[in-house]
């Protein structure tokens, strides 16, 4: 009955790894990955003392976090030896008990007591001698000593099967039908398979060693050591036209697809040495063609997946995505509901096989009867893998490496060599030659790397030649080798390597860190030089000195918040929605910062702090109209409560009032040397109540740059919040882009300033900044500062009228103003305020 074989590729080279899977069954940030020391071998001859070779895998970058001993019997057999019974009588004190005396190869035979019903005089048996240590199948292990049974002395024990692990059974001792002396190791008899077994702390960005031959690569770069893949030579098949075909109908998820078939398959245990290979690393043995596909994997890098190709309908195969709700029953016995992401490996009638590159179908598995095998091996696009193992929570060790990027060329290597193992362990043939599809190969990564940039920073100038062995023998190719840089040409596998910061990382890690050495004078490099200089960052640390120095505290607050604020203000169709949200109230991506500040308002007002002045920095997040997504820096500001805290000392109790808010706003805005800014009242606002809430604009393009005002009432309850807040938005992505480092010095006057009063009965409607601009308009040269100190409303003037008392500064930087100059300004300054304002002059 037949077997096909299949490989799939497709290139993702930049990708987020996700922390928090699982391999080898323990959660990781680094993954933790078991590699045997005699499959190691099998790629490149080791020599090496284990220590040393645990030290140069750490100085590579594969952190050694465990070194252990592995043996197929549990202690290796140590003291254990082939013994020759040579008298057994009965014990005189027991009836179920023998007297034994066993020839081991020493001066004088042991006396051994034996419970065992069929031990005779003239079998080979199994001795444990004094001092070796035996396994149960339960409980804990126990020494043989020497000592008296019911009165007679023994000086050692006979052994059953289950008393050196080679099965559970416990019904006699072991008879063996060898002409070994007595004496030889029972490990040479057993032919004990002891391996050394290194578990590598592997991170996530190097899937590339993510197997023995990729570790045996990187001993291969450092030690200079011939590593070479198994021979395929022998691979041939009868020549035949091949009976199964394929479809791919998603290229992106999976651009390459190759596939084979075998027939006539034996499908049982297998062998002895590949069961010993997987329980070394800690896997479980399952049956000749799975191990084949587990032992490829763990050899290669290239997951493997075995299932029945009788199951296949059509004998044709589609890799492609079914609609959501899709029902698809696991391996795992699990009903699955699939997305219409998750690209599936179905047949002909569109019935789901496989989840591609993660996990197999139940009703398609290779079982003891099963006689038509159908094996995938699968190269899949890591954005689609890693979103299907996510969702479904599936994570094994075919998605591990197809989440992060296998290697795209070594699919119809693994497709033959897997091929042949199988044909060995478990019979059959190749009627036909591999398809393989794969109309777009994926391509190296090429680009530039300067010599400068790389000696700076490694911080050391290695030898040129050097460098260029290193990457050779890193299967780097070198496409260009120039006075300042060198071009080089990166195989698609190595995904962590996508510009020349990464090749200065590899040579350094082969090179040696140990070997750099230290100057005697530390320093730094400058190494981004075409970087723009930018003080953004530096910009913001100063706003919060100057924020803070006015008595304002920073707050840090979460950029997820609940969906009921927009639906509140109506603006839900701008949220960012989170997918996979960790609750009902931080389901969406802040608007805007007032809710989540509003929010740390009512925590401190509740613990009796009601006397707040607040600040943050915050990025907020909106989806356009046009579906595009918007992030802004913004600054938020919050004052509540009274002026200053009740104490002896003052008898101020008074509220903040607006004008607490705009100073602080203004001294930012003096501070990023913004100057032209424009007020403007809002009529039609969110968030403020009417009436209370000024916009600024930059008067150059009347970009608007800021809110402040009274929040609403009806804003401030959804936060518990019952006294009055007023808030302040800043935008700063637009503030920063404005803001000025140029500081204009000026040289202080010698002429003495003058100061004139002006009392004015003005509309209501008037405002401070129309008195302003009209005075700055008469005489701006001379005018250098305009100040209201006095507002009156009350029973002294009418209902719709208000009262400033203000001052105007004069100076003149080149010689004394006389009353004269200054009459004649505050004239014209007083007829354009009864004109313009219908101001009436106090006199």
């Amino acid at each position: 009955m037949p077997l096909l074989l299949f490989c799939f590729s497709s290139k993702s080279p930049k990708f987020a790894p996700q922390n928090g899977l699982q391999w080898l069954g323990k959660p990781y940030r680094s993954c933790r990955m078991k590699i045997s020391l005699n499959w190691l071998k099998t790629f490149t001859p080791l020599n090496l003392p284990t220590k040393d070779l645990e030290n140069k895998l750490v100085d590579l970058g594969l952190e050694v976090e465990g070194v252990e001993s592995y043996q197929d019997f549990k202690g290796g057999l140590k003291n254990f030896v082939i013994g020759e019974v040579l008298t057994c009588q009965r014990h005189p004190n027991a009836d179920r008990l023998s007297l034994t005396t066993v020839d081991v190869g020493q001066e004088n035979p042991l006396s051994i007591v034996c419970g065992a019903p069929n031990v005779a005089a003239g079998q080979k048996v199994v001795v444990a001698l004094v001092g070796a240590e035996i396994y149960p199948p339960s409980g804990e292990p126990f020494q043989i000593k020497k000592g008296k049974i019911r009165g007679e002395v023994s000086e050692g024990m006979i052994c059953a099967e289950d008393e050196i692990g080679l099965s559970g059974n416990h019904e006699g001792i072991i008879v063996l039908d060898t002409q070994l002396p007595n004496g030889t190791p029972a490990a040479s008899f057993f032919g004990v398979f002891d391996d050394t077994i290194f578990e590598i702390g592997l991170t996530p960005n190097r899937v590339d060693a993510a197997s023995h031959y990729g570790v045996a690569r990187d001993l291969h770069a450092a030690l200079q050591l011939p590593v070479e893949l198994p021979s395929i030579s022998a691979f041939k098949s009868l020549g035949q036209k091949a009976t199964f075909k394929a479809s791919i109908l998603n290229a992106e998820a999976c651009p390459r697809y190759a596939c084979l078939l075998l027939e006539g398959l034996r499908v049982g245990e297998s062998p002895k040495w590949l069961q010993n290979y997987l329980k070394a690393i800690g896997q479980k043995p399952i049956n000749n063609v799975v191990d084949v596909t587990n032992y490829v994997l763990h050899s290669l890098g290239q997951p493997l997946h075995a299932f029945d190709a009788q199951k296949v309908s059509g004998k044709h195969l589609k890799i492609q995505t079914l609609p959501a709700g899709t029902k698809f029953r696991t391996l795992d016995d699990k009903e699955r509901s699939l997305l219409a992401t998750d690209l599936m490996i179905c047949d002909e009638a569109d019935k789901p096989l496989c989840m591609a590159g993660i996990f197999g179908g139940l009703e398609s598995g290779v079982n003891a009867e099963t006689t038509s095998v159908l094996l995938e091996s699968a190269y899949f696009s890591p954005v689609f893998v890693r979103k299907s193992s996510n969702t479904h929570s599936l994570r094994t060790d075919a998605s591990f490496r197809f989440s992060r990027g296998a290697d795209p060329n070594m699919c119809l290597f693994a497709l033959k060599y897997t091929a042949l193992l199988i044909k060995e362990v478990a019979g059959g043939q190749i009627p036909s030659e591999p398809q393989d599809y794969y109309p777009s190969p994926i391509q190296n990564t090429d680009f530039d790397v300067k010599w400068l940039y790389l000696n700076q920073l490694i911080g050391y100038e290695i030898e040129r030649a050097e460098v260029l062995r290193i990457l050779e023998r890193l299967e780097i190719k070198i496409l260009e080798n120039g006075t300042e840089h060198f071009r080089v040409s990166v195989p698609p596998y190595r995904v962590d390597m996508q510009n020349p910061a990464d090749i200065v990382e590899e040579v350094l890690r082969v090179y040696g860190l140990n070997n750099i050495p230290l100057a005697p004078h530390l320093s730094t490099d400058f190494i981004s030089l075409t970087a723009p200089v930018t003080h953004a960052h530096h910009t913001q640390m100063e706003l919060r000195k100057l924020l803070a120095g006015m008595g304002f505290s920073e707050m840090y607050n979460n950029s997820l918040t609940s969906s009921k604020y927009s639906k509140a203000l109506e603006t839900s169709n701008n949220d960012v929605v989170i997918l996979n949200k960790l609750s009902e109230d931080l389901d969406v991506m802040r608007q805007d910062l007032v809710f989540s500040g509003l929010e740390t308002i009512d925590r401190n007002i509740k613990r009796r702090e009601p006397n707040l002045k607040l600040f943050e920095i915050g990025t907020t997040y909106k989806k356009l109209a046009t579906g595009a997504y918007e992030e802004s820096l913004q600054l938020g500001i919050f004052i509540t409560g009274l002026q200053q805290a009740e104490s002896w000392l003052t008898d101020n109790t008074k509220n903040v009032v607006y004008q607490d808010l705009a100073l602080a706003v203004q001294a930012i805005l003096q501070k990023l040397n913004v100057s032209a800014v424009q007020q403007q009242k809002v009529s039609n606002t969110l968030l403020y109540k009417v009436g209370a809430v000024l916009s600024l604009k930059v008067q150059k393009d009347l970009v608007p740059v800021a809110e402040l005002g009274l929040l609403k009432k009806s804003l401030t309850k959804l936060t518990d919040v019952e006294q009055e807040v007023f808030y302040a938005s800043l935008n700063l992505s637009k503030l920063l882009k404005m803001a000025s480092r140029k500081i204009a010095y000026t040289e202080l006057s010698k002429y003495p300033a003058v100061r004139r009063d002006l009392s004015l009965v003005l509309p209501k409607n008037v405002a401070f900044e129309q008195v302003e601009q009209l005075a700055l308009a008469q005489n701006r040269k001379l005018i250098r500062q305009i100040n209201v100190f006095s507002v009156y409303e009350g029973e002294r003037i009418d209902a719709d009228k208000k009262s400033y008392a203000v001052s105007y500064l004069f100076q003149d930087d080149e010689r004394t103003l006389d009353d004269k100059v200054i009459d004649k300004i505050m004239d014209n300054l007083i007829k354009t305020y009864e004109n313009d304002l219908k101001a009436i002059i106090r006199r």
